[in-house]
């Protein structure tokens, strides 16, 4: 037996995010832009550069930043 997934609501701010749009976050007291890579629901997978990744402390040049967390470009 399977169960269907249920439709959630989608706030008009998620809704209207597009993957390659601009974005602009703060971690660890540095501002960063990037590009989104994927949408969640919850949050997005911002693609920063390596010089940016390096700032915040992050290995890689892909992070999660949360919808309540970021602004559009």
């Amino acid at each position: 037996m399977s169960f269907q997934r249920q439709p959630k609501e989608v706030s008009d701010f998620v809704a209207a995010r597009k993957i390659d749009e601009k974005i602009s976050f703060t971690r660890n007291d540095h501002e960063v832009q990037g590009t989104i890579f994927k949408i969640l629901e919850q949050s997005v997978i911002v693609e920063i550069s390596t010089e940016d990744a390096k700032k915040i402390n992050v290995p890689s040049n892909l992070t999660v930043v949360s919808h309540k967390n970021y602004t559009v470009l």
